[in-house]
């Protein structure tokens, strides 16, 4: 397990243009206290952790993995949607801008998407108004499409899928966008529409 450092926390202190004296008190502790975190001869209690945190304008999470991030979209346009899915439960998470996720103890990785290649082709017809998508792939429980989404500068839509089940989705057409699935065994992948 992880904890937060020093040096995560010099270096989001100096970010937000915070001297030792006002972070420490924000979170009722001495300069010096924070002085010896920062130089490496202590560390900050966990219980106050989440006041730490918050007095430093970052998550938990961040503070305590070091692995800040910054939303450089905050136009929140959802066709730059990221996804992170945990690999021991299926949680699927999704963001308009990158950040730092963790699910089942596991800090999540922002996935990857790579173009339909063919072993993971998604088949598209027009159906009265509506996308109605297949793939051609093994739904077996230890290969399977976990999920498919339509995303389009509006919205998205994800529809979870379950080993043994068809793969046969209806998405009402929204526009110009991107379709997804998600492999647990390839991964991310993807087709603009």
């Amino acid at each position: 397990m992880s904890y937060v450092t020093g040096m995560v926390i010099k270096e989001i202190r100096e970010k937000q243009n915070i001297t030792q004296k006002e972070l420490a008190d924000k979170i009722n502790v001495s300069d010096k206290t924070v002085s010896k975190w920062e130089t490496g001869k202590g560390l900050p209690d966990i219980a106050i952790i989440e006041d730490l945190a918050k007095a430093l304008g970052t998550s938990i999470a961040e503070l305590l993995t070091g692995d800040l991030r910054k939303n450089e979209n905050p136009a929140g346009n959802m066709k730059k949607m990221h996804f992170y899915v945990c690999p021991v439960c299926g949680n699927i998470i999704t963001s308009v801008g990158q950040g730092s996720f963790s699910c089942c103890g596991i800090s999540l990785p922002e996935q990857e998407c790579e173009n339909c290649d063919e072993d993971h082709m998604i088949n598209l017809e027009t159906v009265d108004q509506e996308y109605h998508v297949t793939l051609n792939h093994p739904m077996t429980k230890r290969h399977y499409i976990s999920f498919v989404a339509y995303v389009t500068s509006a919205g998205a839509e994800i529809v979870k899928l379950y080993p043994e089940q068809n793969i046969s989705i209806r998405f009402r057409k929204k526009g110009h966008g991107l379709l997804y699935g998600y492999c647990n065994r390839h991964g991310m992948f993807r087709m603009v529409i």
